[in-house]
């Protein structure tokens, strides 16, 4: 079929979800944009702008905002999820009695099911048991909401099992500003996306306790590394978490000024308590929770995640940094490959 007439739905209007919407209405697609608030869905009929989440955005009248969930998955061929993750569960339960037979749905949503260990694809595939694994993917990589609302060039990868739905949700997508590669790599995506939220922390950390640029680049290096022996472990290639769900996504998260979560980290470095931290954010920082689930994980496979382990420490314990920097740079001495190969 012609791309243009694919019927699309967007399940989640915060900053991410709405710079999307926005970034498929502005390529010509109408959709149905499912907001959970009442106050985001008249923002955006009254004043088409979300200024709750994203403001200072124009979005075009092709982004149809709705509180209507049977409105915005009913009949599509693709419905994009970009709801915090610990929502996932609930949203995808309330809207499977709508959901059409042959519906794509993709993942936007990056973290970790605290209490189940699931990713966002295997969440969706369990609720919604009667679409095909194959019909999940996910959108993931480098990409600030708001400059991807402002149009400034993005690159990020598509994945899914089956390449005619990969190469679908890349169509989909691409546009001139925002560039989608494919891979079949699902689980690499989605924990790549999930734990450099994690370092992230630790690396706002490090700015906030003003330690310089070592630190920083140590754990973004070793960060990797800690992604890659969780990924394995999960089934995940290796070299999806060297690409754009992984190391780019990396990169960006923890130097960017941008981000949530480096921004929680900078917080604690600065010596702020996280409850404090959290009840000032009206948006989610995805990290903060997936911390509980990459550390519950690594226990339960007996995989050795230290950057990790410390944020849990630091978030959770009530470690002062200053020690979980002394235990970091205090562990035996080892092979730099040690776990990973």
């Amino acid at each position: 079929m012609d791309i243009m007439n694919t019927k699309i739905g967007v399940v989640g209007a915060g900053a991410w979800g709405t710079a999307l919407a926005k970034l498929l209405a502005d390529k010509g697609f109408t959709l149905d944009h499912w907001a959970f608030e009442t106050e985001v869905k008249e923002e955006i009929t009254l004043h088409r702008e979300n200024r709750s989440f994203l403001p200072g955005f124009s979005l075009p009248p092709g982004l149809v905002p709705t509180n209507d969930i049977e409105k915005a998955v009913s009949g599509k061929d693709l419905v994009l999820m970009v709801v915090p993750s610990h929502c996932m569960r609930a949203v995808a339960t309330q809207m499977k009695p709508f959901v059409s037979p042959g519906t794509v749905i993709v993942s936007a949503s990056k973290g970790i099911e605290n209490k189940t260990h699931m990713i966002m694809t295997d969440i969706l595939s369990e609720i919604i048991d009667f679409l095909p694994d194959h019909n999940f993917g996910v959108l993931s990589g480098p990409s600030f909401a708001k400059e991807v609302a402002a149009g400034i060039p993005t690159v990020v990868a598509a994945a899914a099992l089956k390449n005619e739905v990969a190469k679908f949700i890349q169509k989909v997508f691409s546009s001139p500003n925002f560039r989608v590669y494919v891979n079949h790599d699902i689980i690499g995506t989605q924990i790549g996306g999930a734990m450099k939220n994690v370092i992230a922390i630790a690396a706002g950390a490090c700015d906030g306790m003003n330690m310089g640029l070592n630190p920083r680049a140590a754990l973004i290096t070793r960060g990797l590394t800690e992604m890659n022996r969780l990924g394995t472990r999960l089934g995940a290639d290796p070299l999806t978490l060297s690409g754009l769900a992984g190391v780019g996504d990396l990169l960006l998260t923890c130097t960017g000024f941008l981000s949530r979560n480096y921004t929680v980290g900078k917080q604690i470095g600065q010596g702020k308590c996280l409850d404090d931290i959290i009840s000032e954010m009206r948006m989610v920082a995805e990290g903060v929770k997936t911390t509980r689930s990459v550390y519950n994980m690594s226990k339960k496979l007996n995989v050795d995640l230290p950057i990790c382990a410390e944020v849990y420490s630091v978030l959770f314990e009530n470690s002062p940094v200053e020690r979980s920097v002394e235990r970091l740079m205090g562990r035996s001495l080892k092979h730099e490959l040690a776990g990973v190969i």
